[in-house]
């Protein structure tokens, strides 16, 4: 677990740094939409796909699932010098929180 600490908080790190960017670049697209003057029926569905608030749920279940998969690390026997197996199967519990959201994002556009 000491070893893979250092690669968790440069993952954490550029997640937060990500999520910094991301927001400051969706703020500063809808400041230039709204100052460029009056909206049509076009800008004004684009500006509320903008304000879609996904990221947040998207996120919780990216990190619930990575969470999860580090409990269970616990739980699989393993040498952590020489193997890569708890690097995999957190890989595949991310993988599943990235299908879980897919998923009720995908059901949420259907109704």
């Amino acid at each position: 677990m000491k070893q893979l600490m250092p690669f968790i908080i440069i993952i954490i790190f550029f997640v937060i740094v990500g999520i910094f960017i991301i927001t400051l670049y969706k703020y500063r697209l809808k400041r230039r939409i709204i100052d460029s003057g009056p909206l049509d029926e076009t800008g004004l569905k684009f500006l509320t796909q903008l304000s879609k608030d996904n990221e947040l749920l998207k996120w919780a279940i990216i990190l619930m699932s990575a969470g999860i998969g580090l409990i269970a690390l616990e739980f699989i026997p393993y040498n952590a010098e020489e193997s890569s197996l708890p690097y995999g199967v957190e890989m595949i519990f991310i993988a599943g929180g990235f299908l879980i959201y897919h998923l009720i994002i995908r059901n949420q556009k259907d109704k």
